[in-house]
């Protein structure tokens, strides 16, 4: 009994976390490109100084895993310095994902962090696309069905988008939805190309993630140089940044790490729920920061879409002892049914 309530006490812990750090990752992020004064830090710079807290931080987990400080560097030279090949193939995820967070600036810099929570759960009917396309797996009648209503949610709230009212900068919603697109075709594809990865040996997650972000720095590296280089060189690489920026980019390192430990400890269900009540959370934050004016389309479209996220998440039917009994005499259906 102990150890039950110790496991139901870690999960809605691990539930808490992953929501209070989607919401707040979204809400800041908005508030820094929209809210602050001063003049504008450059994203580029941001999101590789989130590639390199990731390095560390993933470097330290390994060291802690692998017990010694000759053990991490026998780890290190055998899947880095002399695995090129395995470096090249994780770059593949490093260029989509510097491309994904990219796009997740650009989109909130033009979009409501509600209309961006909500708008962003389309990345659940991409990566089902990509899963049965790339890992050949089969989704349920009900997984298509909450597939076709989060299409339809989405619809509706970008039809009569929610306005800001205390935001001050120039907005194009038209932008901002095309690089939310183009962030949940990213995260789609990227995500079953890793878990694909991952499967394809017993090499650790956490040496994949090192492999992964040290492709990732080189990437965004040559973003900063192409996007911002000449404004990086006059002005520096930590020009405009404040405590919320660099609270930013914290999340934004610490978020993704801390999800790929916890999301073994829960199911689709709890994942389900902590997305949708993310989507809650900035919207509330919303109405307070950003002076949020919700439109009856945006409610009705917010709802359909954290309704089709639970349905998403729960379980396939066994459908594996009707088909026994299907397959086996009348006497024995007759006593299947009786049991």
């Amino acid at each position: 009994m102990g150890v039950e309530n110790v496991s139901v006490i870690f999960k809605l812990y691990c539930l808490t976390v992953m929501t209070m750090v989607a919401a707040t990752y979204i809400v800041a992020l908005r508030y820094t490109r929209t809210i602050t004064t001063g003049e504008m830090y450059f994203s580029t710079t941001a999101v590789c100084l989130a590639e390199v807290i990731k390095l560390i931080l993933s470097l330290g987990i390994l060291s802690n895993e692998s017990g010694s400080p000759s053990r991490l560097k026998n780890i290190i030279v055998e899947h880095v310095f002399c695995s090129p090949k395995e470096l090249l193939k994780l770059s593949v995820p490093s260029l989509v994902y510097a491309i994904q967070n990219n796009m997740a600036f650009l989109a909130l810099s033009n979009l409501d962090a509600a209309v961006y929570s909500v708008t962003y759960q389309l990345k659940i009917p991409c990566t089902a696309l990509c899963t049965v396309l790339m890992l050949n797996r089969s989704l349920s009648r009900m997984q298509w069905f909450s597939v076709f209503m989060l299409c339809g949610g989405v619809t509706l709230v970008q039809w009569q988008p929610a306005e800001s009212t205390k935001v001050q900068v120039e907005q194009n919603p038209f932008v901002g939805f095309i690089a939310i697109a183009i962030a949940v075709l990213c995260s789609g594809f990227a995500g079953v190309y890793f878990e694909k990865v991952l499967k394809s040996s017993d090499t650790s997650l956490w040496v994949r993630n090192i492999q992964m972000y040290l492709s990732g720095i080189l990437v965004t590296l040559i973003g900063v140089f192409i996007n911002d280089g000449d404004h990086v060189m006059e002005k520096g690489f930590f020009f405009g940044y404040t405590p919320w920026v660099c609270f930013v980019v914290f999340l934004a390192s610490v978020g993704g790490l801390y999800t790929s430990v916890v999301v073994k400890y829960t199911d689709n269900i709890m994942k389900g729920f902590s997305a949708a009540a993310a989507i809650v959370i900035s919207t509330v934050a919303s109405v307070i920061l950003f002076g949020l004016q919700i439109t009856f389309s945006f409610t009705t479209g917010a709802i359909l879409v954290c309704v089709s996220i639970y349905l998403y998440g729960l379980p396939k039917q066994d459908t594996s002892k009707l088909k026994t009994a299907n397959n086996t005499d009348p006497a024995s259906k007759q006593k299947l049914i009786t049991v």
